[in-house]
């Protein structure tokens, strides 16, 4: 074999070395049936998909992660995958969450079931998958970002009673990272699509107020760091802002950004100028709350 064969053999194999990561597991949040089941079918079982990140580069933070996709579909590429292998690059581990939607059959309150179960199972393997129980945070893109303000602001501490070890467990984030966010129901810069699957065309008022979740933070709700764009019309900056007022309003530490560029749905958006920014500027707020060290 030639040097020249060798040395771009050589080179070849450092390339993929670089990239290389242990391939997610996948496993059901409810591996007895999920509850109010509509069948046996795939989409009557949400699942936790699973990416570790490699072993010397562990940091001892999970995040769970909620694609969007107007609770009536899934963005399981740009706000899934590419999530999953961003968190792992840094060290931390992500849990994307399928979660059930009107997509496949399920309006409210199946997605906050699921998310729940997804903190919970969380805290239930860090000791198996090597982070810290109490370094469980949520991330959620558009209306799976209405899924992560819902999940900071609705919880409990767990059922010491239940024979299910999972349940036992709390299922307040640590954390949580909204990205252009559904969050205010009825409102004229409400996503109707987002508000209608989850709750149908003739919900109840006051189901209605409480999963409008900028009325339901409190001084329990935990830090959250949020980001929009200004040119976003799909789901508009007003989402984020209302609910940074509330954390302010309650004294919850937190960030928000919004930037001028990108439409809605941009993932990473990182060849979008300014906007490209917001993942590392969730890093820098993550590692100066001495979340991520």
């Amino acid at each position: 074999m030639s040097l020249v064969r060798v040395v771009t053999c050589f080179a070849l194999l450092v390339c993929f070395s670089s990239f290389a990561h242990a391939e997610p597991k996948t496993e059901l949040l409810w591996p007895n049936g999920a509850p109010d089941a509509k069948g046996t079918d795939e989409k009557d079982k949400p699942k936790l998909i699973i990416w570790s990140p490699e072993k010397e580069k562990n940091c001892g933070v999970a995040i769970v992660v909620c694609p969007g996709g107007g609770y009536g579909g899934l963005a399981m590429d740009h706000e899934g995958k590419q999530i999953g292998e961003w968190l792992n690059s840094h060290g931390i581990t992500a849990l994307i969450c399928d979660y059930r939607h009107r997509g496949k059959g399920y309006g409210h309150p199946a997605p906050l079931q699921d998310a729940q179960r997804a903190i919970r199972t969380a805290r239930s393997k860090a000791t198996e998958l090597g982070y810290e129980p109490n370094k469980v945070g949520i991330l959620g893109f558009s209306a799976g970002g209405h899924l992560c303000s819902t999940a900071v602001t609705h919880f409990d501490a767990g059922d010491e009673k239940a024979e299910d070890p999972i349940a036992r467990l709390s299922c307040r984030p640590d954390f949580g990272v909204l990205c252009y966010a559904v969050i205010a129901f009825d409102q004229p810069y409400t996503h109707r699509g987002s508000q209608n699957n989850l709750l149908g065309n003739a919900p109840a008022p006051e189901l209605v107020a409480s999963l409008s979740n900028e009325k339901q933070v409190t001084k329990e709700t935990p830090p959250c760091f949020l980001w929009h764009t200004y040119e976003d019309t799909g789901v508009p900056p007003e989402n984020s802002i209302v609910f940074y007022q509330a954390m302010l309003k309650n004294k919850v530490p937190g960030e928000l950004h919004v930037y001028e560029k990108g439409r809605h749905g941009v993932g990473l958006g990182k060849n979008i100028p300014g906007t490209g920014d917001w993942s590392e500027a969730c890093l820098r707020w993550l590692k100066g709350r001495e979340i991520v060290k």
